[in-house]
C-alpha cells in the first residue's frame, strides 16, 4: 500500500501519526508541506478526498487565523483556500492518504482507519496517552 503523510516534524500530533503508519508496517512518502505546499489543485483534490469543505481543514493555532478574520462566515471556499495558499501554516495536519482513502488525522490514531494495517498493538503517544490494540 502507498502511504503519503502531509506532515509537519514540529508537530506532535503529526509525528504520531507519522509513528503509527511505521508501526504498521508502511514507509510513508513524507511530505513536509510547510516546506513543499501542495499546488492548489492538489490541496482542492485533498479536500475532496477527505469530504471535508475549506474551513474545516483551516489550523487556528500558531496561525494568522485570528489576525486574518477567518471566522468570518463572509470567506467563501476559494477564498479560504487562498488563504492556505498564501499562509501554508493555516492547513491543518497531518493529512494522510492510502488506498483507502484520505484523512485528517486528527487525533493522530484516526490514520489506523486507512492503513491496511491497523493492528500495531498498544500505542503510546509522545504525551503518554495510551492508545489500545485494535480488535
Amino acid at each position: 500500500m502507498t502511504v503519503t503523510i502531509y506532515h509537519n516534524p514540529a508537530c506532535g500530533t503529526s509525528r504520531n501519526a507519522l509513528a503509527m503508519i511505521r508501526a504498521s508496517g508502511e514507509e510513508p512518502e513524507i511530505v513536509e508541506y510547510l516546506q513543499t505546499p501542495p499546488s492548489r489543485e492538489r490541496l482542492l483534490g485533498l479536500i475532496r478526498q477527505m469530504g471535508i469543505s475549506p474551513r474545516d481543514l483551516l489550523r487556528r493555532k500558531g496561525t494568522p487565523y485570528d489576525e486574518l478574520g477567518l471566522d468570518d462566515a463572509k470567506w467563501s471556499d476559494d477564498q479560504l483556500v487562498d488563504f492556505m495558499m498564501a499562509h501554508t501554516i493555516l492547513i491543518n495536519r497531518p493529512i494522510v492518504v492510502t488506498e483507502k482513502g484520505a484523512l485528517l488525522a486528527r487525533p493522530s490514531e484516526r490514520v489506523l482507519d486507512i492503513l491496511a494495517n491497523p493492528d500495531i498493538g498498544e500505542f503510546v503517544k509522545e504525551d503518554g496517552e495510551i492508545v489500545p490494540a485494535r480488535r
